[in-house]
């Protein structure tokens, strides 16, 4: 699986699972472009799987922003998630 995503409150969540390589760019954007096709979208959220992302995934991107475009759809792009590791308890 390349992407997973979420419709909530008529946006789209995107995320890409891993960072893409050629192979994955068409199956990745192929599959997007079905999920804005089967929902009416006010704003589209796609998550990248690093800071670093490869040309493929930036293809993915640049390529749902023109779907977006197209829809009159707005398109936010955020970075990885890092979940902050939780403080242990202080030493009695």
């Amino acid at each position: 699986m390349l992407i997973s995503h979420v419709f909530e409150d008529r946006v789209l969540h995107v995320t890409l699972l891993r960072d893409l390589d050629v192979t994955g760019r068409a199956a990745a954007i192929l599959h997007i472009e079905a999920l804005l096709a089967a929902h009416a979208s006010r704003h589209v959220r796609i998550q990248l799987p690093t800071s670093d992302p490869s040309p493929a995934s930036l293809s993915v991107l640049a390529r749902a922003r023109r779907l977006c475009e197209g829809l009159g759809t707005p398109l936010t792009v955020v970075g990885p998630v890092r979940i902050a590791p939780r403080p242990r308890p202080a030493a009695a």
